[in-house]
């Protein structure tokens, strides 16, 4: 039996006899009107209350939307299942429709009432539709017997549902500050300050914006590193991280591996010898800028909002090497005469960001910079092909970075240092 039926039975009982309400000022549930609701399609809104219903509607949409979204994952993590929330929303979406012909409130996921449905060890779907029945029992028959339970009870019973979901709490907060992960510290307690000081909703309204905010900034700025070459095996390429370029004059050369380009290779998914990783070196090991040429690699698919800044992020790799150096220092990087993109990392690109690409390839050619694409996959260059590639400019036929450094050693005629 659960405990919560338990409390409700006895605190009942109790305040009955006691006659808590009517000689002691407890406040107790009372009469409520139990008529079931009639069909009666919603009225259209006059024009003066528009602006109203509207706002209050997408603040209503927003705020129940995230809380069934959290309430689906938790516990879908905790169970073990699966959740689509995809389906998800689309249950909402028509439960909420065919409510809104009965008067009915909003409805969405709720993290008490899963609580509730968790403790009572409930099983499967089933337990709503049993919830369900006796909501519609209670409301034709057994609200009369509750009409002496102390409100108290059902705040006390909602309180200690959401306590417990606090649990993980102090362990998030202590790993958080573990990590040192201090911007997903402060917004953790802003927004609880925020839940605490105005209203849960104002807290997750604020939560929801200022997340989209971040995803959005993140998504604009593409992910690209700058590689150089190890100072220990000509072979490996480390991401330079924002190191400062060696002194002028101390820049290697060309010095190009004998890596070969006639490996077999899967166009899926093109393997190298070139050793990119972006592990920490170690203390003896140096990634050194090669003179004269970038090696870019682009660690993600290119789509219409990251492929916007990453002509500008290029230019100024260009010219400091360090994303980091303000654009109002003088250049650091001598004069640029080809550019080297590893696509490892690059497994699809779409029409806009393939467009922002293409004119960044005829700027360079324009300049007479070669343009080099290397570990290209199989969908990638079919689109480089469909956008005629090659006759900007840009040539994507290289296994790894090394034969396409060892390629620009005999086009260039640089000679190598060693």
């Amino acid at each position: 039996i659960p405990d919560t039926l338990v409390v409700i039975v006895l605190t009942t009982a109790l305040s009955w006899v006691a006659k808590l309400g009517e000689e002691h000022g407890v406040v107790i549930f009372g009469k409520v009107d139990g008529d079931l609701p009639h069909f009666r399609l919603p009225r259209v809104p006059t024009y003066a209350d528009t602006k109203d219903i509207v706002s209050s509607a997408i603040t209503i949409t927003m705020i129940g939307v995230v809380e069934s979204v959290i309430v689906a994952r938790e516990y879908a993590s905790r169970n073990h299942y699966a959740v689509s929330s995809n389906r998800e929303l689309v249950a909402l979406g028509v439960s909420n429709a065919v409510g809104s012909a009965f008067g009915a409130y909003p409805a969405f996921g709720s993290l008490s009432r899963s609580k509730l449905n968790d403790r009572a060890q409930a099983k499967s779907q089933l337990s709503g539709v049993v919830t369900a029945s006796l909501v519609v029992a209670s409301l034709l028959g057994l609200l009369p017997y509750l009409f002496h339970l102390p409100r108290g009870v059902l705040a006390a019973i909602i309180s200690d549902a959401v306590i417990s979901l606090l649990s993980a709490t102090p362990g998030a907060v202590a790993f958080l500050f573990k990590v040192q992960a201090w911007s997903d510290l402060f917004l953790l307690l802003f927004i609880c300050f925020c839940s605490v000081a105005a209203s849960v909703e104002t807290g997750i309204l604020l939560a929801v914006i200022i997340s989209l905010v971040m995803v959005i900034k993140r998504s604009n700025m593409p992910r690209i590193k700058l590689l150089g070459r190890s100072t220990e095996n000509d072979n490996d390429f480390y991401p330079i991280d924002g190191a400062p370029p060696a002194a002028p004059g101390t820049l290697r050369r060309l010095s190009f591996g004998s890596s070969s380009s006639n490996d077999s290779q899967d166009e899926s998914v093109p393997q190298s010898r070139d050793n990119s990783s972006s592990g920490s070196l170690s203390a003896d090991t140096q990634a050194q800028h090669i003179d004269g040429v970038l090696v870019v690699r682009i660690e993600e698919p290119l789509y219409f909002a990251n492929a916007g800044q990453l002509h500008a992020r290029l230019n100024r790799m260009e010219m400091y090497g360090d994303m980091r150096t303000h654009p109002s220092e003088a250049p650091r990087m001598n004069p640029t005469r080809a550019v080297v993109f590893d696509l490892v990392g690059m497994s699809d690109i779409d029409g806009s960001a393939l467009e922002i690409l293409l004119g960044i390839v005829h700027e360079y050619s324009r300049r007479e910079v070669r343009v080099l694409f290397v570990r290209v996959c199989q969908g990638v260059r079919l689109r480089f092909e469909q956008a005629q590639m090659g006759s900007a400019g840009g040539e994507y036929d290289f296994s790894d970075i090394g034969s396409a450094l060892l390629h620009l050693e005999q086009q260039l005629c640089i000679p190598s240092s060693s």
